[in-house]
């Protein structure tokens, strides 16, 4: 097995080929004047299984388009097979048809995967799992949930709880429970039909005196987690931290959240950013080595 790292997550690849025990390939990267996007294995891939890693966060259109020349690349320079790891999949959260007319941008980059001869894809926390069923393509999805839970219990989190801000991610909050050992809840929003104001209303859990973890897969403008904390700290929260698999927040929302009575937020490096404390690459490493 070789692990090619793409331009968005070398970094990252490098620390998986490690852990893995596999070889490495640098990727060549540069951008023609009219802004395209040119790219080269520096590595031989021929009769090897080639995992190329590489997130597709913003500039989320060059990092796509970079992954599916990087798998065309392995595909003709003949490697065995081609596993592609997403740690953040970009178009994920359009998973179905809202309005008349629209596109499924899930489906349409899967499609374009498997048409390219990728054996199997790999994400971390993707929006919409089911949408790879509907595709027919190899997937294995990895949750994140379970090493940030650890990150905060090493920091002497022990008995903390656990809070999702909805009841569709009640899954990440019990998860992070088992860990931390101090329940979980979640939240529900309702808007007053008067004003059109959106308010959350703690569902699930005890908020009194206790020191809360809010778990969520992504954060992009924390008005959710805001919301959330504003909450948990009238209901008598000791303290209030926020963790995610994908920070997609700018310095200036981060500031508002901690405006809002959070601590901390703490993000994985699927996307490298200021908030990443928490690295994937163990994560996906043993998972390479069980599939390759």
């Amino acid at each position: 097995m070789l692990v090619v790292g793409g331009p968005a997550s070398a970094e990252l690849a490098r620390e998986v080929a490690r852990l893995a025990d596999c070889g490495f390939v640098e990727v060549e990267t540069k951008r023609f004047p009219d802004g395209e996007s040119y790219i080269r294995l520096a590595g031989e891939v021929r009769n090897e299984k080639a995992v190329i890693v590489q997130s597709t966060y913003p500039p989320q259109d060059t990092h796509l388009v970079q992954l599916l020349l990087l798998v065309d690349a392995a595909v003709r320079s003949k490697a065995s097979e081609v596993t592609v790891v997403i740690p953040y999949m970009a178009y994920a959260r359009q998973d179905k048809v809202f309005r008349s007319n629209e596109p499924v941008s899930a489906e349409v980059v899967l499609k374009i995967l498997k048409a390219l001869k990728v054996r199997r894809i790999v994400t971390v926390d993707v929006h919409s799992p089911e949408v790879f069923g509907r595709v027919a393509v190899e997937h294995v999805n990895l949750s994140a949930i379970g090493i940030l839970a650890r990150h905060f219990l090493d920091l002497g989190f022990k008995g903390a709880s656990s809070f999702a801000p909805d009841r569709k991610a009640a899954r990440m909050a019990e998860e992070a429970s088992k860990i931390l050992g101090g329940g979980y809840g979640w939240f529900s929003k309702q808007r007053d039909r008067v004003t059109g104001e959106v308010s959350m209303v703690l569902e699930q859990g005890e908020a009194e005196n206790r020191e809360i973890v809010i778990f969520d897969d992504i954060i992009s403008s924390g008005g959710t987690v805001m919301m959330a904390a504003r909450t948990l700290k009238g209901a008598g929260a000791k303290r209030v931290y926020a963790a995610c698999t994908h920070a997609l927040m700018s310095e200036e929302a981060y500031r508002k959240i901690l405006g809002s009575g959070v601590e901390e937020v703490v993000s994985t490096d699927t996307i490298p950013t200021f908030t990443s404390k928490v690295s994937v690459a163990g994560l996906l490493a043993e998972t390479l080595r069980r599939l390759t």
